[in-house]
């Protein structure tokens, strides 16, 4: 069955709800870096967004695309969908070599992978509920106790089940009417930028939330099994935290037999300039969990749980599903991984990402209606007064060409792929500068 361009948006409409989608139809073949081509309109966009963060080296990369055995192994994991819990291949285990090479540290050797970003964070907190209970059994507790987590707030760590209690970003309907734990949430004592003007501040609240993070084990210590947080909060605002936060963050994981959880399926692999965004802020964590741009997401995890036996990563079954993650994935961002490599991507976002951070506060400082620019390699953002004229804002640049999202109450996020350019970056910067309502601009 052919498809016309045309038909696209019609049929969505008719067999989803395709309300609140972008209205353009992708050109899968077009579309280059991060230049999407509209295919009904041939229309250029240039691509901030990243698909949420997910996309690493932006649309049909030459390397890839020329790779005739890379495209092979593509071919033959979509041909037939393995179920990778218990089928071994020669495709998985390659990727398994460069993933454990390029992406996984020694202070995390254990791996699980599975599809989905929020299971990746579910099952994150398995591990740690079960971590927990061992460790309550151990000391004589005789019911199964140890199965909150601790987590804060504009928090944003999926949809399903367990992550429900989780989220609490800037639109409730995201979580509203479904059922939720009365799990513990705390203050994010996010940095305002820049940090030196506001330190004073940034330290009460973060003085702040570590007491409520005491006071919540003082009264559950047996109960809360581990912290789970963001490094830097993506959805609810591009929050920034301090190392010192980190750290008093992972002392008291250490003091209450608590697990210390990042889930950096927004922060990771590579867009802050390094692997993981917790190499540059002076904390490792118990476990991970990752997703987006590493195309498989899963969960790594540290020697800590070796403290019990026979913990979730050892014992078989304990944490599964049918497929283990995706295969096509896998193949994928086995390539997507060495590419990063061979071009030095991470160098790019660190550089690239500075040049990025300079023009947005540049901007900031023209301009009346956007503060507080902020942002590690290119996982950057930067507020609008409002939230009506961030999103006038937003449509504008769409209108023009331009693709960039919001996050958090008024903030504008910059999520493009490792490959941009300096040049990329000052056109589009150029555009949104253009967006900028003539009233706003101070200088």
């Amino acid at each position: 069955m052919h498809i016309d361009p045309e038909q696209v948006r019609d049929i969505f409409g008719r067999h989803m709800n395709a309300t609140g989608m972008m209205p353009l139809v992708l050109d899968m073949r077009r579309s280059q870096g991060v230049r999407l081509i509209d295919e009904v309109t041939g229309k250029s966009y240039l691509d901030f967004f990243g698909f949420f963060a997910s996309s690493m080296l932006g649309m049909n990369h030459p390397k890839l695309e020329s790779d005739k055995e890379a495209l092979e192994r593509i071919k033959d994991a979509a041909l037939n969908k393995i179920a990778n819990s218990d089928i071994q291949t020669t495709h998985m285990a390659r990727f398994l070599n460069t993933f454990g090479r390029i992406a996984q540290p020694a202070s995390l050797p254990y791996a699980f992978f599975i599809s989905g970003g929020a299971l990746a964070v579910e099952n994150a907190l398995k591990a740690a509920f079960d971590w927990k209970v061992r460790k309550n059994l151990a000391k004589g507790i005789s019911s199964e106790r140890g199965q909150q987590v601790m987590h804060l707030r504009e928090a944003f760590h999926g949809r399903s089940g367990y992550t429900l209690s989780l989220t609490n970003t800037s639109d409730p309907w995201k979580t509203r009417y479904f059922p939720k734990f009365d799990w513990p949430r705390i203050l994010n004592p996010k940095i305002t930028f820049p940090l030196s003007d506001h330190l004073e501040q940034v330290e009460r609240l973060e003085s702040q939330a570590l007491e409520e993070a005491k006071t919540y084990f003082l009264k559950r210590r047996d109960e809360i099994a581990c912290i789970l947080l963001e490094p830097i909060q993506g959805e609810g605002g591009d929050n920034h935290f301090r190392s010192e936060f980190l750290q008093g963050l992972q002392e008291l994981c250490l003091e209450n037999d608590a697990l210390l959880i990042f889930d950096e399926v927004q922060c990771g692999a590579g867009i802050t300039g390094t692997f993981w965004a917790w190499e540059q802020l002076g904390v490792t964590p118990d476990l991970i969990a990752f997703g987006k741009k590493t195309q498989v997401c899963g969960v790594l995890a540290g020697r800590r749980l070796d403290e019990v036996d026979d913990h979730v990563f050892v014992k078989p079954g304990r944490i599964n599903s049918t497929w283990g993650g995706n295969l096509v994935d896998m193949v994928r961002v086995d390539r997507i991984l060495e590419i990063m490599e061979e071009d030095a991507l991470l160098e790019n976002a660190t550089t690239v990402g500075n040049h990025l951070l300079s023009r947005l506060q540049a901007l900031a400082d023209q301009t009346q209606c956007l503060t507080n620019a902020r942002g590690r390699g290119l996982m950057c953002a930067v507020d609008v007064s409002s939230r009506p004229l961030r999103d006038k804002i937003l449509k504008l640049c769409f209108r023009n060409g331009l693709i960039v999202i919001g996050c958090g109450e008024s903030s504008i996020r910059f999520r493009p792929a490792l490959t941009i350019t300096k040049a990329e970056i000052d056109e589009g910067m150029d555009l949104l500068e253009q967006m900028i309502p003539t009233e706003a601009v101070t200088a």
